[in-house]
């Protein structure tokens, strides 16, 4: 049978370099696929959709909320042709609802060991309208290798240096963050994968530079010390989410290869600036998440926060404004409150102010998130601050080895990149 893969294009954040990083949730999906089925997958923040091919059966598959809507228009064109059509992936679960209107069938959950009875039903005619597995996880021992076979790799680049490969070393998160959707996802348990299922899958990714999309290694400390132990040999380098504030933790973590980490920082208290300091004195990179718009940011309140940013040696930021995405406690707070003033989900991209905040203007918040961006990259640009992170890459595996572009023009990059002076 053939299966095309659908990834809708969606509008990056407004003031972040762009960049395109391969999407982790198609495939891990296509590994979850029967045996006989063929698939094709197309990525349309790379490539065009050609609508005249054809295809048996086609897949949806939508991470977020910026996306649904294009991930409708694009069902809507091949229905029209007699082409069925079901939807999977984190939005799809966000927006059931509204997606059963546009789709032949919706899958909720995760999709291990349930494809073959959906394809099965497929091929007799019998697709059902929604398969909901939220509240009947698979056993995590299940998740297998993602299937990475069919990304078009060279596509994926920055300037022709060749970026992260997405894997995980588990699901769920045990903390309950106020914007954040997981517990509605997949509940608020931590289920690790067997390490060893984690290190056979990324010693047999065909890349040093790893992203581990774990939504916080922070979760189990005895966990996160066998897995960065065992990680040593494999040599990688990869970024992540937070990692446990203890010294015998980012000891092995900076051993086994970390590169850098996505911090969430809230305020500007000393807790914030040690936690900083104590990345860097393990040679951590450090991109700050900064969330603006809560209930108790003021404009002075904000540029404060800039100015602390400016002097605690963050070697990246990423400024979003809260957004109250469905199923969260923000979306209930701020809709009972009447405060959601846009509910088209293509504005949902984390960089447009939806809501009324409380001490500011609509237009005043949006005014703050680029004052964000352009007053903390002013004296060093964003793209130079990244040229300066992915120096640190090629350093650490010039260092251990393992530094060895696969093709011409990203070799060729790369050693502009190196030569480069500050």
């Amino acid at each position: 049978m053939n299966f095309t893969l659908i990834y809708p294009k969606w509008e990056k954040l407004d003031r972040q370099t762009p960049f395109i990083l391969p999407p982790h949730g198609p495939v891990v999906f296509a590994a979850a696929l029967p045996d006989d089925v063929q698939v094709e997958f197309i990525d349309e923040n790379i490539q065009e959709i050609d609508f005249d091919r054809t295809a048996d059966f086609v897949g949806i598959s939508v991470m977020l909320t910026a996306q649904i809507k294009r991930g409708w228009e694009i069902a809507a064109r091949l229905r029209a042709k007699g082409v069925k059509v079901i939807f999977g992936g984190i939005a799809t679960m966000l927006h059931a609802e509204e997606t059963q209107q546009h789709a032949d069938s919706v899958f909720l959950g995760e999709a291990e060991g349930r494809m073959d009875q959906v394809f099965d039903d497929f091929r007799k005619g019998k697709l059902q309208k929604v398969y909901d597995y939220m509240r009947d996880l698979p056993p995590i021992e299940s998740v297998g290798t993602a299937c990475r076979g069919i990304l078009n790799r060279e596509a994926y680049n920055y300037r022709g240096v060749q970026m992260v490969d997405l894997v995980h070393a588990s699901r769920g998160c045990r903390f309950n963050c106020y914007p954040c959707a997981v517990r509605f996802l997949g509940g608020r348990s931590f289920r690790p994968r067997p390490i060893d299922k984690v290190l056979e899958e990324m010693a047999g990714i065909n890349n040093t530079r790893l992203f581990i999309v774990d939504n916080s290694l922070a979760q189990d400390k005895q966990w996160e010390i066998d897995l960065f132990r065992e990680m040593i040999p494999l040599k990688k380098k990869w970024c992540c989410h937070p990692i446990e504030n203890d010294d015998q933790v980012l000891d092995l973590a900076a051993q086994a290869g970390a590169w850098f980490v996505y911090q969430a920082i809230f305020d500007t208290s000393d807790f914030i600036r040690d936690r900083i300091k104590r990345y860097h004195d393990y040679g951590i990179a450090v991109e700050g998440s900064i969330l603006l718009g809560l209930d108790y940011h003021t404009e002075d309140y904000i540029k404060k926060l800039i100015d602390f940013l400016l002097n605690v040696d963050l070697d990246m930021a990423e400024f979003t404004v809260l957004t109250p995405f469905p199923h969260t406690k923000t979306f209930d707070d701020l809709h009972d409150a009447k405060r959601i003033f846009s509910y088209d989900w293509n504005d949902y991209t984390c960089g447009k102010v939806v809501f009324q905040p409380k001490e500011l203007t609509p237009e005043k918040l949006q005014e703050l998130y680029y004052y964000a961006w352009d007053k903390f990259y002013e004296e060093e640009p964003q793209n130079y601050k990244m040229f300066k992170l992915l120096k640190k890459v090629m350093d650490k595996e010039k260092a251990d080895g393992t530094y060895k572009p696969r093709v011409r023009r990203t070799a060729d990059r790369e050693r502009k990149f190196d030569e480069k002076k500050p």
